[in-house]
């Protein structure tokens, strides 16, 4: 028999009302795009090339499935959690509450440490971008002009951010599906001239020419692509009937990595042969996708792609700058962050985070002094691999939510969203987490001359988070939660 108070939620789930504060402004369509465009960036658009050529079309095809299968688990563990607790926290109240208080402090601010500098890089990209048509242009004037947008959408309010990110969203998932129909019709021939058919999966060492170091180094970097998607489950904290909306966006997961990463690099691997020079470049005029619009006959099939790249880096930009502040937001409200940050505009959006988040974002000014590029490899360098110590987070979190929800014999009936194939799908996200941490640029110490630079930059995030970890741990003397000792809030409106 159910306790009384486990009846009473069944009978009359709680609908999360809103405290005064943050707005629950973001409706269904916004949630699902949100966790649709969080998981296509430039990284499919640029870099599905080199993974081709570095592993063969077999071979990328692998690594992405693999990675693809450890973010599905990683996003139905936040699913189950978000929907149980919407909370713009997220995995910095899901790790306090559930692990250690030190861990989700180290976890909130990794996270708003890894998509403050991520604005910043993708600023430095946008410059890149334009002086693809403004070659002379100044670069200051770009990444100014795109970050003020990007305030001005997160400012206006929750729902100015969510149409945003509605329409930047919808533009990329309209040019992935329109490359996939075009290579699907020129693979059998009814565009392009003569079918290809899968010849090129059979040329030379194809369909793994590179071997198991050859997938190894495109599984490492694929999981990059896809940093983005667990944007969501902050977006919780703000949504409407998060109940029913979350598991709905969470359930989508699974068929955009399907459509969007696995199939897209299918439909190249079978039309671009692994051997052609061209995947191994990072420009708009070399990418996959531009050789193939190009192929088919699209005019102006550059411009075209460059501008669809732009829209991938401004939305990148635009959920970079919310997720950043709510998770502040957040934090502050838990004693955290400075109690500034918990303070809002009369249309709930927390400004003083805003403002921190966007003077980190101008680090893209310095390009300006020291070139476009090089700026964006710094910051790029700089954000490392803090996406997926987060990602670690949300399984070791959901993990230990799930066991403890038993072991306090609670009924998963209640639970609005349960992830399946536990305790499989957080214990192989965590393993995949761990793999991929240790072995960044695990190439750069079979090379001659080992670029030990390099090798300090891509390991950053690690010693960044165990010190903020550690050193929260003992400044407050906190303790790892035991299982008997969580406290599930059944009746506590989440905001």
């Amino acid at each position: 028999m159910l306790p009384k108070h486990e009846n009473d939620i069944l009978q009359h789930p709680p609908q999360h009302e809103e405290e005064p504060g943050l707005k629950r402004g973001l409706k269904s369509r916004h949630l699902t795009m949100i966790s649709i465009g969080g998981a296509i960036g430039t990284g499919l658009f640029l870099s599905s090339g080199a993974a081709i050529h570095t592993a063969g079309p077999g071979g990328a095809l692998l690594a992405y499935a693999l990675v693809g299968a450890m973010v599905y688990f990683v996003m139905t563990s936040l699913g189950e959690l978000a929907a149980f607790m919407p909370t713009s926290g997220s995995f910095s109240t899901y790790g306090s509450k559930f692990v250690d208080p030190a861990f989700g402090f180290a976890l909130g601010w990794t996270y708003w440490f890894n998509w403050s500098m991520t604005i910043a890089a993708e600023l430095a990209a946008s410059t890149m971008i334009m002086k693809f048509w403004f070659p002379n242009s100044p670069s200051l004037l770009w990444s100014s002009s795109f970050l003020v947008l990007i305030f001005l959408l997160n400012y206006l309010s929750v729902k100015g951010y969510g149409e945003g990110e509605y329409w930047f969203s919808f533009i990329k998932v309209t040019a992935i599906v329109i490359f996939i129909v075009v290579g699907i019709l020129m693979i059998v021939g009814i565009m392009g001239g003569e079918a290809v058919g899968f010849k090129n999966f059979t040329i030379d060492d194809a369909p793994f020419p590179g071997g198991f170091m050859g997938v190894f180094i495109v599984f490492i970097a694929a999981g990059f692509s896809f940093q983005g998607t667990e944007i969501v489950g902050v977006a919780a904290g703000e949504s409407e009937d998060p109940a029913r909306n979350i598991p709905k966006a969470i359930k989508s997961v699974f068929w955009r990595i399907l459509l969007f990463y696995v199939l897209a690099i299918f439909v190249i691997g079978l039309l671009i042969p692994y051997t052609n020079p061209s995947l191994q470049g990072d420009n708009v005029m070399v990418s996959p996708f531009t050789l193939i619009f190009e192929k088919a006959g699209i005019a102006f099939a550059a411009s075209l792609m460059n501008a669809v790249i732009l829209t991938a880096v401004l939305s990148a930009g635009n959920s970079s700058l919310y997720a950043s502040t709510r998770m502040l937001y957040s934090m502050a409200k838990d004693g955290q962050a400075p109690r500034i940050f918990a303070k809002l505009n009369k249309r709930g959006v927390p400004v003083a985070g805003m403002v921190l988040t966007c003077a980190i974002g101008m680090l893209a000014f310095l390009a300006s002094i020291f070139g476009d590029g090089k700026v964006y490899i710094w910051l790029m360098n700089a954000i490392g691999i803090t996406g997926f110590i987060f990602w670690l987070g949300i399984s070791i979190s959901h993990y230990r939510f799930r066991k403890a929800y038993i072991s306090q014999g609670h009924s998963l009936d209640k639970l609005p969203y349960r992830a399946l194939w536990f305790p499989i799908g957080p214990i192989f996200a965590i393993l995949i987490g761990l793999i991929v941490i240790l072995s960044q640029n695990i190439q750069a110490f079979f090379s001659d001359h080992i670029d030990w630079g390099s090798v300090v930059a891509a390991y950053l995030g690690i010693p960044l988070f165990l010190g903020l970890w550690f050193g929260y741990k003992l400044i407050r003397k906190t303790k790892f939660v035991k299982l008997d000792e969580v406290k599930f809030d059944f009746d506590k409106k989440y905001d």
